[in-house]
């Protein structure tokens, strides 16, 4: 069954990108036109995102980033999350009767990551300088922009979290979220981005604009000081993998979830799932189980690394996988999950870019929820992301709030790559939709070969923890969803939301010809572009 989105596959040799909005894949593509490479493009959409999705992302939120480098053939992991202040109290909130930490409160802040980010990948990898990455922000920023349909819906949908506080009218239009097809102007932003771009990173760590946060924070009760943004920096790590069927699926490794992928498809990859059918009932009920299993261990272990009790490798490997699967039947889901390792005693935007030299980057920056915390910065049009939200107020959880501690990130970009050559770049945003997005979407192409396009085309489902349901899109058959029922699904048909359904990217290249093949999320204004 072919699922059609009225999208063919874009094409291409010398560069492409794709990411959620038209604007800022135009940005990205012109970056690479001027020069730049797969890493410029990718920071030139994210800033232009910042402008046309604020409530999805910006300046101050968070970034995950993968990058292939093509001359040396290998894959590298940034890690440009924040800490928590050095003054986090969770003793503090416990006694003030909270159960949890509120997505809409200074206590949510975390140092954003993201500026530092941008600046590492363009210092490491880029041909530009971040004043050039930055300049079709700055001008859509200071100049305005027509609204998008998709993103008026969403910023109304957000619209009272930012009337919270006087400075949310900075990312308002005379008071009131834009409707589609006005143009908004964000002249504070536009001043923020301006300094980054001829200060860099430092304008934003270490000067006047982290002063104005930290004073912000501080005001509305928060703990977040100038010295934990001064204190921050951004981490190269080693990436994490796994194989699949002949492909390497890479990922960052904690306090983000790609780990929960990895295991996902380790499950997964015990069944014939490829002999199933694409949209059959048998597929759906081996991937929800795959899916629910993962999910459960990531919740209960990923965290900060230093903070974990159970390690990525023997999350992801193979015979731990074998365990896991074995509690999967056929006929019936299970009842519950239970954890399976034990520890020893004692709304987001995503990028992908591949240049014509064959490096690519995939890139999620994210403010976590609507706007993060609604918490907007007053005079530099800063939404401050709710990332701290993630933590736990449990003492003993290995996730619990604690001073300058990375929180459990649900941002997880991909590679994959066969035979040692790049293969796929590509992402699912969507929170909780992330890691199982990535299992549905890379199983649509390796299982059932899948073009980009179609792989994101075709229904997916979505494993909700917190309500223990299953969320169906409508394209997936009435038969389908009775027999998942029958199996034991709390089954729920959903409209077919990105919010809920998640938002992918993949661009796919071919390691003989350089051939880029995209593909984009046709949920949201997903748009993928190539020269």
């Amino acid at each position: 069954m072919k699922f059609d989105s009225r999208r063919s596959n874009v094409m291409a040799s010398n560069g492409m990108v794709a990411t959620s909005q038209p604007l800022a894949a135009m940005a990205g593509l012109r970056a690479l036109t001027a020069g730049g490479s797969a890493v410029d493009a990718a920071v030139a959409a994210a800033a232009v995102l910042n402008v046309v999705e604020p409530f999805s992302t910006g300046v101050g939120g968070d970034v995950f980033a993968l990058v292939w480098n093509a001359s040396e053939r290998k894959v590298y992991a940034l890690n440009a999350s924040g800490r928590s202040p050095a003054a986090s109290d969770a003793a503090a909130l416990r006694a003030a009767g909270y159960d949890g930490i509120p997505d809409d409160s200074p206590y949510a802040v975390t140092v954003p990551g993201a500026v530092s980010g941008w600046q590492a990948l363009l210092d490491k990898f880029g041909n530009m300088p971040i004043s050039d990455a930055l300049r079709p922000a700055i001008d859509y920023a200071e100049n305005g922009y027509p609204v998008s349909e998709i993103i008026a819906l969403q910023w109304q949908g957000a619209e009272q979290r930012l009337k919270k506080r006087p400075s949310g009218d900075e990312l308002l239009l005379n008071g009131r979220a834009p409707r589609a097809g006005e143009v908004i102007k964000m002249p504070t932003l536009a001043s923020t981005l301006r300094a980054i771009g001829e200060g860099g990173a430092d304008a934003f760590y270490k000067s006047d604009i982290a002063k104005r946060i930290a004073a912000f924070v501080q005001e509305q009760g928060g703990w977040l000081t100038a010295d934990d943004l001064d204190q921050h920096a951004p981490t190269w790590e080693r990436p994490i993998s796994t194989d699949y069927r002949g492909a390497t699926v890479w990922q960052c490794p904690p306090n983000n979830q790609g780990v929960n992928v990895l295991l996902a498809l380790n499950i997964a990859e015990g069944f014939d799932i490829g002999a199933m059918g694409a949209q059959s009932p048998d597929r759906h009920h081996h991937l929800i189980e795959c899916a629910r299993l993962a999910l459960t261990d990531g919740m209960h272990h990923i965290t900060d690394p230093a903070h974990m009790n159970i390690d990525a490798p023997a999350l992801i490997s193979k015979r731990y996988a074998h365990k896991r699967r074995a509690l999967i039947r056929q006929e019936r889901a299970m009842d519950t999950i239970p954890v399976g390792l034990k520890p020893p005693d004692g709304d987001t935007v995503y990028i992908t870019c591949i240049d014509g030299a064959g490096n690519a980057c995939s890139l999620i920056n994210s403010v976590f929820s609507d706007f993060g915390t609604g918490l907007v910065v007053p005079k530099t049009g800063i939404a401050l992301h709710s990332r701290g939200a993630s933590f736990s107020l449990h003492p003993s959880h290995p996730n619990a709030l604690a001073p300058r501690k990375r929180p459990f990130h649900t941002l997880i970009p991909g590679i994959a790559t066969r035979n040692g050559e790049l293969w796929l770049s590509y992402g699912v945003m969507g929170t909780v939709q992330q890691a199982q997005g990535q299992l549905q979407v890379l199983s649509n192409m390796i299982d059932f070969n899948m073009t980009p396009q179609d792989a994101l085309n075709a229904p997916r489902f979505s494993y909700r923890p917190m309500e223990g349901e299953i969320g169906l899109e409508p394209r997936i058959s009435t038969a389908t969803a009775h027999e998942l029922r029958a199996r034991g699904h709390k089954i729920v048909v959903r409209d077919s939301h990105p919010l809920y359904f998640g938002g992918g990217q993949v661009i796919a290249r071919d390691a003989n010809s350089g051939a880029l093949i995209g593909g984009s999320e046709p949920r949201n204004d997903g748009c993928a572009i190539g020269w």
